[in-house]
């Protein structure tokens, strides 16, 4: 997935760490969470996929790069990733003829990771991290969520369970950017407490279900390769 270097893509961010006023930033719980789990602490031992790059504190920090071979991109990869004839197909296409090396089955799996390292530092207020990971737009809606959290003195501690789905369900080139919609169904365990340390909202031993719908986007003429958050949506 040429294009898709994830140097950038440093902790997730989410939709279920999440209040209920944080709803219209990172989506919406299902009726049946039992609710959160600690995504300020990182599961030990979960490995990233083959082909990330590994950096000397443990994150991941780049996926396949921009001079990846045609074979392993292009409209082959695209094909064999959604029907020829399609929207979608025809959308992805479009990208592919601007970045040969994109891969649409290697950016959901990088897309997957980027989802809970942005989940999870919105979760600790890291606003330097997110901002090199969200568009201004997305940056300062998640930074405003972030200040309202510690304005009451609230905190928040959830634990990322896993994304149990992640499909592209657009794709689009307009002029030079490429932007990439995807379907997220992850679990996550959340609690808030207040300033006294009381619970006000999720539980800290039940799982809660989020469905998103985040759009990545890069400028395929420029040399960085990184993508960024440029909208976030509930999925209905």
């Amino acid at each position: 997935m040429g294009s898709f270097d994830f140097v950038t893509f440093f902790f997730f961010v989410a939709a279920v760490i999440i209040f209920l006023q944080l709803r219209s930033v990172l989506g919406r719980r299902t009726g049946n969470e039992r609710q959160p789990f600690d995504p300020y602490t990182k599961r030990e031992g979960a490995k990233a996929p083959a082909g990330t790059d590994i950096a000397d504190d443990g994150k991941v920090v780049s996926l396949p790069r921009r001079d990846t071979p045609r074979a392993e991109g292009g409209f082959e990869a695209v094909d064999a990733y959604a029907k020829p004839g399609t929207d979608l197909n025809a959308g992805l296409r479009e990208i592919a003829a601007a970045d040969p090396a994109f891969n649409p089955k290697q950016f959901v799996e990088g897309a997957k990771i980027a989802y809970e390292m942005i989940v999870t530092a919105f979760a600790d207020g890291d606003r330097k991290t997110l901002k090199n990971l969200l568009s201004r737009e997305v940056y300062e809606g998640f930074v405003a969520a972030i200040n309202e959290r510690e304005s009451r003195g609230e905190t928040v501690k959830s634990s990322f369970v896993g994304v149990e789905k992640a499909e592209i369900v657009q794709a689009e080139l307009k002029g030079s950017e490429s932007a990439v919609t995807l379907r997220l169904v992850s679990q996550l365990i959340s609690v808030t407490h207040d300033k006294d340390g009381k619970v006000v909202d999720g539980d800290a031993e039940s799982v809660g279900e989020v469905n998103d719908v985040w759009t990545f986007a890069r400028d395929t003429r420029s040399r960085d390769p990184n993508w960024k958050l440029i909208a976030t949506e509930a999925d209905a």
